[in-house]
């Protein structure tokens, strides 16, 4: 009778705690672009502005960048950015963009998720498509 009352009080501990412990992966993603507006926010004035993405990104690009020749490859880029948007933002057409041309893909990635235009972009606006498409880049 002991090991029934023992094994009935571990279900009912456990049932209270799955759900719990299912439910904070869910939670973690939902605070996600804040936790990365944290990092990339180096003014702490609680928005990203270009400047501050444009750091960011050369950082990423310089962590990609395995060969060091000078160019980030669709391999390298890791599915970042679509093989469509890298033909559109490879200006010299070598297949790969450089530091130059990933640098201009950041900036216009950062005014479509800008659409108020007030050069800065805050947690909501990262959350929409445009913003995970740029954070996509800086991370």
């Amino acid at each position: 009778m002991r090991s029934f009352a023992r094994f009935t009080a571990a279900l009912t501990v456990t049932a209270l705690v799955v759900p719990v412990s299912l439910s904070f992966p869910a939670q973690a993603r939902s605070s996600s672009p804040e936790r990365t507006m944290k990092m990339l926010d180096t003014d702490n004035d609680g928005t990203i502005d270009l400047q501050e993405a444009q750091a960011a990104g050369e950082a990423t690009f310089d962590k990609l960048e395995k060969d060091k020749d000078g160019s980030l490859t669709a391999k390298e880029l890791g599915g970042r950015v679509s093989k469509k948007d890298l033909k559109a933002a490879d200006g010299d057409s070598d297949s790969s963009l450089d530091k130059k041309e990933y640098s201009a893909l950041i900036e216009q990635r950062f005014k479509a998720a800008d659409p108020d235009g007030d050069g800065k972009l805050d947690a909501k606006e990262l959350k929409k498509p445009a913003g995970r498409a740029l954070m996509q880049l800086l991370k």
